[in-house]
């Protein structure tokens, strides 16, 4: 008996590499996921060709809607690497999420879309169940994604990640840096570590220096050097939000990519720039770990990592104590940064011989072309 020709045998899309059943099996199980994210406006049932939101029911007067998507940068493939899938969702929602409410708006839905050459549901599993924990930290709904196998895209175990979310304020409510003027108090939130930036150096670094992840940090006996290196970003809407509607807040960055040199003076207005004294706060352990690891220069550090700051509030000088106050009984880590002066749309940064361990005290200034 001769075998059959491989020619007259049915092709299937399963031996192609891409399985309609495990896809299905994966829908089913993040269902009740999304299921606990839901909120007024949304009922967050998934299966539909699109997510619905009522707008009307989250009780707005006349909204704007703001937009925002992302992604979670090279920290991804560090999380490949290293077997850590489960923050790597809620940093996903923390970089849509906190570039909505710094324009005041209030994050309502989300949608990710999550793609590998060969989907592998346990994983799978666990990169949505962190999106759908940022997204109950952020007090938005996931309301959809799309999971996508694509054989031959990707290489084995890897897979890629992006998000998207809308928001909604009062029109009255946009935080569009028009109020922020000279005098102004810069207050800055603490970050839980390197957050989503940066990890393209942080990988460099490991590799080259040969950091054992699976060890205790030089820095901290008490914490893997992976896990300090993988602490998901910190999602700051809900310490934030009730502030913002208030109208106490003048303006906010969230200081990614860039950053406190290239995020600050994208919120200033024409005539006001950002002068920053980083004695006010202390360098994390971590930071000063990458920059001993590195040489970071000072002013290296200022544009590429957050420095312990993940987020910026500028507010009026009569009002800076009791926000910081209301900030701080919120759960935040609030340090008094700087001020805004009257100068070309920017910001300095500068410290002292002790600081960000420079060889003498050093400025490092970005204007805002």
């Amino acid at each position: 008996m001769t075998d059959p020709d491989p020619a007259d045998t049915p092709y299937t899309y399963a031996q192609a590499g891409v399985s309609i059943a495990a896809g299905n099996a994966l829908v089913r199980a993040i269902a009740p996921l999304a299921r606990a994210t839901r909120r007024a406006g949304a009922d967050a049932d998934l299966g539909g060709f699109g997510g619905i939101f009522d707008l009307k029911a989250c009780g707005f007067t006349d909204p704007l809607l703001v937009a925002a998507n992302d992604g979670v940068g090279t920290k991804l493939k560090l999380a490949i690497d290293s077997g850590r899938h489960d923050g790597v969702g809620i940093d996903l929602v923390a970089m849509c999420a906190n570039d909505l409410i710094v324009q005041g708006a209030e994050p309502l839905f989300f949608l990710d879309y999550y793609a590998s050459g060969k989907l592998d549901n346990a994983v799978a599993e666990r990169v949505i169940a962190g999106i759908a924990e940022g997204c109950r930290q952020a007090g938005c709904a996931l309301i959809g994604g799309e999971t996508a196998e694509m054989p031959g895209m990707y290489a084995d175990g890897d897979y890629d990640l992006a998000g998207f979310c809308v928001g909604a304020v009062e029109r009255g409510r946009l935080l569009d840096g028009r109020r922020i003027a000279p005098g102004d108090v810069i207050l800055g939130l603490a970050s839980t570590g390197v957050h989503s930036n940066g990890f393209s150096l942080v990988r460099r670094l490991a590799a080259d220096r040969g950091w054992k992840l699976d060890r205790p940090a030089l820095f901290d006996q008490d914490v893997l050097l992976i896990d300090a290196l993988m602490a998901p970003t910190r999602i700051y809407v809900r310490s934030l939000l009730p502030l913002v509607r208030a109208g106490r807040i003048n303006g906010l960055a969230h200081i990614t990519g860039g950053g406190l040199l290239e995020n600050v003076p994208r919120v200033l207005p024409a005539g006001c720039h950002a002068r920053i004294d980083a004695d006010r706060w202390p360098l994390p352990r971590l930071m000063a770990f990458l920059q001993a690891q590195g040489r970071i220069e000072p002013e290296e550090m200022a544009r590429t990592f957050n420095c312990g700051i993940g987020m910026v509030a500028i507010v009026t000088v009569d009002t800076a104590d009791a926000i910081a106050a209301d900030l701080a009984a919120a759960g935040e880590t609030v340090f008094t940064l700087g001020e805004v002066a009257a100068g070309e749309r920017g910001c300095t940064v500068t410290g002292s011989a002790e600081t960000w361990s420079a060889r003498a005290p050093w400025t490092a200034t970005h204007v805002h072309g």
